[in-house]
């Protein structure tokens, strides 16, 4: 297991898988969702098939923005044949994902291992 952190993310693999801990809790300024951005779409580009799991534990508050940069990811992970989930969401920032109907989009698990579990 390989570990590396910044001030807005900590990134761990297991086996092919990477772990990235967003450990922001306000995702809220353009800076930070830049940021954040970049490091999560360096990751794909990274790998050539990627396997991703945010761990969204420490996260009260994210802005629409934030879920634009979600959504992009997302998209960039599909093209390149990966897989992205999301575990750990605060129920209300889950409810923004209902709402918007992300949730149909995303695969989101409760907790960390199912999250891992489900790219066996």
């Amino acid at each position: 297991m390989t570990r590396e952190k910044n001030s807005r993310l900590t990134i761990s693999t297991e086996g092919d898988v990477t772990l990235v801990e967003l450990a922001e809790r306000r995702i809220l300024d353009e800076v930070s969702i830049s940021e954040i951005g970049d490091s999560l779409n360096a990751l794909v580009v990274q790998s050539p098939k990627p396997r991703l799991v945010l761990d969204f534990s420490k996260v009260a508050h994210m802005s629409s923005s934030a879920l634009g940069m979600l959504i992009t990811l997302h998209k960039r992970t599909r093209e390149k044949g990966g897989e992205l989930r999301l575990c750990c969401i605060q129920p209300a920032i889950y409810e923004v994902f209902v709402i918007t109907r992300l949730n149909e989009i995303f695969s989101i698990h409760q907790t960390r291992p199912q999250a891992m579990d489900s790219l066996k």
